[in-house]
């Protein structure tokens, strides 16, 4: 039920969403002579269309999320394994096409391959299974061994987690395949704006991690002043950042994270 929840709320609270369904339904009541109610609707769809479509609002709301967590760090201490989430890879194309084929989230499937290399005794933990609610769908998973193994990572080193269809589920299902042990150090890979929910519900489940961030999708600060010049960018921008504060909200509210908005623990 919380993942049937979760993707229908998810598509009425984007802001693209949003705004189609309140322009249409002011449509509606315009032909059907509700004027006044109708044009006001209408208002509205249109002046939201050119705030999230040109204004920075996308990237104030992206960048709250984005500099919760620092980049990481090395101390000196390698790591004993490196989960990678989901998300970098587009299953279905790629299954169609035989070949492996990224999407604007590649970042996490670099860094992976990049930590591989770098630490050459850590497990590499892919998880991500298929999110698809409307018909079946490719599991993700399977898909990025190809990948790794293609760069010359030992079949041995990789943990494939290919049930997931949610961050929550991301945590719990990680945990329960990899049983880390006291005192092993895990390294979550994950877009930089998605790293404090799935920070949180990591913590939730159990499973102590130190955050990786990767995918940035900003320059920092600098852009919260600057407006889009295409309104297709100001929407994505706009649609990824409500998502991941819709996301947050819910998660905390159903008790799967830990906090409302995760942050770096304090030493």
């Amino acid at each position: 039920m919380f993942f049937l929840l979760s993707k229908i709320i998810g598509f009425i609270t984007l802001p693209s969403n949003a705004i189609a369904i309140v322009s249409g339904v002011g449509l509606c009541l315009l032909l059907m002579r509700w004027r006044r109610a109708g044009t006001g609707l209408l208002t509205v769809g249109i002046v939201s269309l050119l705030v999230f479509g040109y204004s920075p609002a996308g990237n104030v709301l992206l960048l709250t999320l984005s500099d919760r967590f620092p980049a990481w760090q090395y101390d000196g201490r390698d790591p004993d394994g490196i989960i990678v989430l989901g998300g970098a890879i587009d299953a279905e194309i790629s299954a169609a096409r035989g070949a492996v084929e990224t999407n604007g989230s590649a970042e996490r499937v670099i860094a992976a391959l990049e930590l591989a290399r770098r630490f050459a005794k850590a497990r590499i933990v892919y998880s991500s299974g298929t999110g698809n609610l409307i018909a079946d769908s490719v599991a993700e998973a399977p898909i990025a061994r190809q990948l790794l193994e293609t760069f010359g990572i030992s079949p041995e080193r990789i943990v494939l987690e290919s049930s997931s269809r949610t961050t929550d589920e991301n945590a719990r299902f990680t945990r329960k395949l990899v049983s880390p042990k006291p005192g092993e150090r895990w390294l979550l890979v994950t877009s930089a704006y998605h790293m404090p929910r799935s920070v949180g519900v990591f913590r939730k489940a159990g499973f102590d991690v130190e955050p990786y961030p990767v995918d940035w999708r900003t320059r920092g600060w600098i852009d919260a002043s600057m407006p889009f010049d295409r309104l297709s960018a100001g929407l994505a921008c706009a649609d990824t950042a409500v998502h991941e504060w819709v996301g947050l909200v819910a998660y905390w509210l159903a008790g799967r994270s830990d906090a409302l908005f995760p942050g770096p623990r304090r030493q």
